[in-house]
């Protein structure tokens, strides 16, 4: 700063000589030797008064420093909180002296001679009135604090006046202020009133301003300290272990960040998930293992994504998946009683395959509480009907029925127009395989408005669907293949319907925990360009993880024959249509998980390698042993009833590159850095015209 400042009063001081020049030769065209005599005697005089407002300037620099320093000085010092606010406002007696800590509010002044101010806690939660009597020191310093200053204030109890017996259960004190401390400032530039929202840029001040996103930090506290009271007493117990975070690149599915090292070519990946190393602790004779993992995914983000996320993992030895859902069961019943104060259903959970639900929702997290099935009639539609809907020429023809509101057919018209210009619904209509064919059941036309299904179908259509006036008929062609992904067209377009329906008040949202396992995933599916799994050449992946095992004794023999058929032993844990985790029952067995990478999978021997440990410890007599892993963060959410993660997260990414724009990362990497990592920045290709 100190060069700064000399090459901006120097080139300060070089303008303003030229400007006595350009003056004196304005004022003479022939300069004489008294004119010059002249200009050297302003000059010396702008100089000597230019160095004396320099060390002005410097001088009262270095005394607004030292007086900054004197007032941090007196702020390392304050007496400790006798009372914290909750025990003070339940156990404090009239004519106490006490000391409490906390944030000042607005201040107020009934009259002259008294003036009244609220104190906020350090945890925000409560208040209470501070009462300064004009004329003595507390008020006159009180006046000089901005409100929202961290303070220490000194007084005596008394009992406050009270409007209602409300007001004196809530707020029965107040206190008589005898000394107050600032412990620093809150400056005027900054605005902060309850509950304003601030750019992501201040998540400061939000955190500061919003209780809503300061209690669900406490509440995300509590649910973790019930998950570790339940596995910690639970017999054989769960034993915490923290896995590294610098792990190595393999090929498991999702991108990876790598962390260079100052080693030449050599570097770190961040965990997607401590999978393999808790299936080492499983060799390794540790029975139960969890832990709230921090795991890394460099994916395209959405509401319930981020590239670094929390997740409760487990595993257990000696165990199948039913011993695994049993204690995740156990968890979410104790999660949902003591947070929620809500009882979930003492059975096992509803345990619905893949393929059906697939079938019946159209996706493979469906929220089931709201119907809306699906049903396929290809095999009943007139020809010329389903080539209006699908360019496809042997198709699947979908149907599933939302109820009208109030029976009333205008109204349900209304919204299907509404829903398919909006930019929610829009996308539909652009579907390649075929828009979806709308139709509002209308008792006052022919066949209901079903007159394009033909009296035979629309008979079996209603039949089927049971529609009432004003029922919504959605269908939607699909290609003729077995089910692969988490959604259907058909799914996709139920969920967006009916949440969209929820949005404008056309349906009431759907209440209650519909909890249920999604199970018997295939164990792979097709590779594709953007989602190219673990990278072997055999066109396929693993669905969940390559370390998933075969369900049954029959899926083991269909490895060597087909293995696109072979059912995984893999679970999901869904509830109102989200995915709350997912598990599995691992591969034990080195010389099968060998002959699933390189064989199954058709690794190259390089990327193999890369498993050579985890390979090396099931060849240890690892024992069987099945796992699972909840999304902390989107648990959370859910019981809170929040959208996106990010609300229940301190210091959320951004959905624009995971960018954290409070800190302003991630950041560029300065050319040193990239010397000392062995790293260059590849040049940008150069565009052509068209």
């Amino acid at each position: 700063m100190f060069v700064a400042r000399a090459a901006h009063n120097g080139a300060r001081l070089r303008a303003s000589y030229l400007e006595i020049f350009k003056y004196a030769h304005r004022r003479q065209s022939t300069p004489t030797a008294a004119s010059y005599a002249r200009i050297a005697s302003c000059a010396r005089a702008f100089h000597g008064a230019s160095c004396l407002r320099q060390r002005a300037e410097g001088s009262s620099q270095t005394s607004d420093i030292a007086q900054k320093l004197n007032t941090y000085k007196k702020t390392l010092e304050f007496p400790p909180a006798t009372y914290d606010f909750a025990k003070f406002l339940a156990e404090a007696s009239v004519g106490q002296e006490i000391v409490l800590h906390g944030y000042l509010g607005t201040q107020s002044y009934l009259s002259k001679a008294v003036s009244f101010a609220r104190l906020q806690d350090p945890t925000m939660k409560y208040n209470i009135q501070l009462v300064a009597i004009t004329g003595k020191g507390p008020s006159e310093a009180l006046k000089k604090i901005r409100p929202n200053s961290p303070v220490v204030v000194k007084g005596k109890v008394q009992k406050k006046r009270a409007k209602s017996a409300e007001m004196a259960r809530r707020d029965p004190w107040e206190v008589i202020l005898d000394d107050i401390q600032p412990l620093n400032d809150f400056p005027n530039d900054i605005w902060m009133a309850p509950d304003m929202v601030h750019p992501p840029k201040h998540r400061h001040l939000q955190l500061r301003t919003s209780s809503e996103l300061r209690d669900a930090l406490r509440f995300r506290a509590e649910a973790r300290t019930i998950c570790r009271s339940v596995l910690d007493q639970s017999r054989p117990a769960f034993v915490e272990i923290e896995t590294p975070l610098l792990f190595k690149s393999t090929p498991e599915g999702a991108r990876e960040f790598l962390v260079p090292t100052r080693k030449r070519g050599l570097a770190y990946a961040l965990p997607q998930s401590p999978q393999q190393y808790k299936q080492i602790l499983m060799a390794s004779g540790m029975p139960r293992y969890y832990q709230f993992a921090r795991c890394f995914r460099d994916e395209d983000l959405r509401a319930d994504r981020q590239p670094e996320f929390t997740q409760l993992d487990l595993e257990m030895s000696f165990a199948t998946s039913e011993d695994v859902m049993r204690v995740v069961e156990k968890l979410i019943r104790q999660l949902w009683l003591e947070l929620l104060d809500t009882e979930v259903s003492h059975g096992p959970f509803w345990k619905l395959p893949y393929q059906e639900a697939m079938r019946l929702y159209g996706s493979d997290k469906p929220d089931t509480r709201y119907g809306m099935e699906i049903y396929r009639i290809e095999h009943l539609l007139p020809v010329d009907l389903v080539q209006k809907i699908t360019p496809l020429t042997d198709p699947i023809v979908e149907i599933f029925k939302m109820d009208g509101n109030d029976n009333y057919a205008p109204a349900t018209s209304a919204f299907i127009t509404h829903f398919l210009d909006s930019p929610a619904g829009s996308s539909f209509n652009e579907n390649p395989e075929g828009a979806p064919g709308i139709f509002v059941y209308d008792t006052k036309k022919p066949l209901c408005g079903l007159q394009p299904f033909g009296f035979q179908a629309a008979e079996y259509v209603e039949e089927l669907l049971k529609p009432e006036q004003g029922d919504l008929l959605v269908i939607q062609a699909r290609e003729n293949a077995p089910f692969a992904g988490g959604s259907t067209p058909i799914g996709d377009i139920r969920r967006a319907l009916h949440t969209a329906a929820v949005k404008i008040g056309f349906k009431q949202p759907p209440t209650g925990f519909d909890f249920l396992w999604v199970v018997d995933f295939p164990l792979f599916s097709p590779s594709t360009e953007s989602e190219p799994g673990q990278g072997g050449a055999a066109g396929i992946s693993s669905t969940h993880h390559p370390f998933t095992a075969p369900k049954t004794a029959a899926d083991v023999d269909l490895l060597l024959t087909e293995p696109t058929n072979v059912v995984a032993d893999h679970y999901d844990l869904v509830v109102n249509g989200v995915e709350l985790g997912g598990g599995s029952r691992r591969i034990h067995d080195a010389a099968v998980q060998e002959f699933i990478l390189r064989d199954v999978l058709k690794m190259p021997q390089e990327r193999l390698a890369d498993f050579s440990h985890l390979l090396e410890a099931l060849r240890a007599g690892c024992p069987p042993h099945a796992g699972l892993a909840l999304g902390f963060d989107r648990l959370v959410a859910v019981m809170l009833g929040k959208e996106s993660v990010r609300d229940v997260i301190a210091f959320p990414k951004t959905g624009k590159l995971g960018e954290d724009p409070m800190v302003k990362a991630p950041g560029p990497v300065s050319q040193e850095a990239l010397e000392t990592y062995h790293l260059r920045l590849l040049e940008e290709p150069e565009t052509t015209g068209p």
